[in-house]
């Protein structure tokens, strides 16, 4: 059997994928650590147990890899299993990363290297989720439960996207109707434009007709207010720092490759809005 292997495949993206590969008549195997128990091709995969990796992999050609969430250091968990994808012979991997890049998280710019290094694998760097804004994430929740965005970015803008539109460009590669990843093997992949917190904050407002107001905040501050919702450590420290960037306009960036990819632009955060504006998705 050949077919597509999706890790993450309960996930924002990961589940988006499956639904459009099954849509075009591509076998896929739905990779997580709780399979749909309806679902005879999901498998049960864990990054922490290694004895899953294998079976996963089995028999599959072409696999999308969504690297262990919450984490500053994937490659201990990632690596093996690329290395025992190229054993089993997978042509295509498509990963999974970000454009903004966590401060001292070096394993993850090691890992998209490892992966552009063989022929016929790609990474996706993608831009801020747009489903950051819902709940159950953080900024959502906060958005959901008190009407207000609190943030370290100041007036930084970030290329926000859909995870619907990555797991499109994702399904362009895995199925060869995209462009041929031998050509370019990264792709930054973002919505069609870039906004800061308080225009999109203003944008929720606008589509919703709930206001949601922008509180500035500092970096430690940023980082307990993750820890209090649960984030690890060292996880949440990163994501706070990550602001920083943000402020000084490092992630203030828009490509076209969504429409490369996929023949259609990327999803407006107007229109992401608008798709979500119900009593679970805005202010209360």
């Amino acid at each position: 059997m050949t077919g597509v292997l999706v890790t993450g495949g309960t996930g924002k993206t990961g589940s988006a994928l499956a639904g459009l590969l099954r849509g075009k008549g591509v076998p896929v195997r739905v990779a997580s650590r709780h399979p749909p128990a309806g679902d005879p091709d999901a498998v049960r995969f864990d990054w922490e147990d290694p004895a899953t990796h294998q079976a996963a992999l089995r028999g599959m050609d072409r696999v999308f890899v969504v690297p262990p969430v919450q984490s500053v250091d994937p490659l201990p968990q990632v690596g093996p299993f690329l290395a025992e994808a190229r054993r089993l012979g997978v042509r295509r991997v498509v990963l999974l990363g970000s454009s903004i890049v966590l401060p001292n998280a070096p394993s993850a710019l090691e890992l998209a290297a490892m992966v552009r290094a063989q022929p016929g694998w790609v990474v996706l760097r993608a831009s801020g989720f747009m489903q950051n804004f819902l709940s159950p994430h953080p900024l959502g929740e906060r958005i959901r439960r008190h009407g207000e965005i609190r943030t370290a970015a100041g007036d930084g803008r970030v290329g926000w996207i859909d995870a619907r539109d990555i797991a499109a460009a994702a399904s362009a590669l895995l199925t060869e109707s995209g462009a041929e990843p031998e050509d370019r093997r990264d792709y930054l992949l973002t919505g069609p434009k870039a906004l800061s917190y308080p225009e999109a904050a203003a944008i929720i407002t606008a589509h919703t007709g709930r206001p949601v107001r922008v509180v500035r905040i500092g970096t430690d501050e940023q980082a307990a207010g993750y820890r209090t919702a649960g984030t690890p450590v060292e996880f949440a420290a990163a994501l706070a720092a990550m602001e920083d960037g943000i402020r000084a306009g490092r992630e203030d960036q828009v490509s076209t490759a969504v429409l490369d990819l996929t023949g259609r632009p990327p999803r407006t955060f107007a229109e992401f809005v608008r798709e979500f504006a119900d009593p679970g998705a805005v202010p209360d």
